[in-house]
């Protein structure tokens, strides 16, 4: 739930500025939540806010969901409107603006990244809990780079190789987020199957079958495997991304459902929910952590 309309000072937006600061697509978050918080506290409704900024209804919830990037001016009259004037605020406000109309790191890597997964960048570099399942492959943030690099061969077979280099770098710079201090907690489940796909030959997987190894020996990572012998472990014939925000940002939990040439981002509470339910109900039915990790090592003897 967003943030109380009297809860929205100077300290507050310090703290949102400080907390989402590495992530320009959570600040967007942040201000179109506060920019709703203010609107209803305020009695207005998206229609006559649309028509105030010589917009529309439509556009209103664009800016209250994230979908684009606010403008300044655009919210320094809402903000009018909704009877925020003290200097202090309107500048936080002001700042907000600016840092989250700013590109992203991964901004550099437009010619091989789609538009729509730079937004899942930024959400996982805002994130405090990602939890992921796949089906078929070890999820991006746990891959090695040769693993990345024939995964990369096989999806694009006409690239060239400064392309494949490129993709195999944005993998690689992704999984900063998991060494940098305060780093999220990765929860991956892994159906069986992806550990006996062997993407780039035998010794490319061993490679990463002993990273998955390494990586779980981390405290913010854990591993578990969905084994062929749990029926209870098939919930889903897809891979699922949930990711949750420090409790002090309010932000909704966002599911990621990637597709072959689009992803959909779902924010809606009964929705995410929903996903959230069928992870709890994979975890239960899968090998424990420490089982996961023996049956890691298993393979590998």
């Amino acid at each position: 739930m967003p943030a109380s309309a009297h809860q929205i000072d100077v300290p507050t937006l310090e703290y949102y500025l400080a907390a989402s600061a590495r992530s320009p697509v959570a600040l967007r978050l942040v201000l179109g939540n506060l920019l709703r918080t203010l609107r209803k506290a305020a009695g207005i409704d998206a229609e006559a806010a649309g028509r105030y900024i010589d917009g529309s209804e439509a556009k209103i919830s664009r800016v209250e969901r994230a979908q684009v990037a606010c403008k300044h001016d655009d919210v320094m009259s809402l903000l009018t409107l909704y009877g925020v004037f003290d200097d202090k605020v309107r500048g936080h406000f002001a700042e907000m603006v600016r840092i989250s109309r700013q590109p992203g790191w991964w901004h550099r890597f437009e010619g091989v990244l789609p538009d729509w997964c730079g937004k899942l960048i930024g959400l996982q570099e805002a994130a405090s809990v990602i939890r992921t399942y796949e089906v078929q492959l070890v999820p991006g943030l746990l891959q090695t780079p040769a693993y990345t690099e024939a995964l990369v061969r096989q999806a694009y077979p006409q690239a060239s190789q400064e392309e494949v280099d490129d993709r195999v770098v944005l993998r690689k710079l992704r999984q900063n987020v998991l060494a940098r201090e305060e780093a999220p907690r990765l929860w991956a489940l892994l159906d069986e199957a992806v550990l006996h796909r062997p993407m780039g030959g035998e010794q490319i997987l061993r490679e990463q079958l002993r990273h998955l190894v390494t990586m779980a020996q981390l405290d913010h990572v854990t591993i578990q495997i969905a084994p062929f012998n749990r029926p209870g472990s098939i919930a889903a014939g897809f891979p699922i991304t949930h990711l949750r925000f420090d409790e002090g940002l309010e932000l909704p939990d966002v599911v990621y459902l990637e597709q072959l040439q689009d992803a959909d981002y779902l924010d809606k509470q009964e929705e995410t929910q929903r996903y959230r339910r069928v992870l709890d109900g994979l975890a239960h039915a899968s090998l424990t952590p420490k089982e996961s990790v023996d049956f890691l090592n298993d393979l590998l003897d």
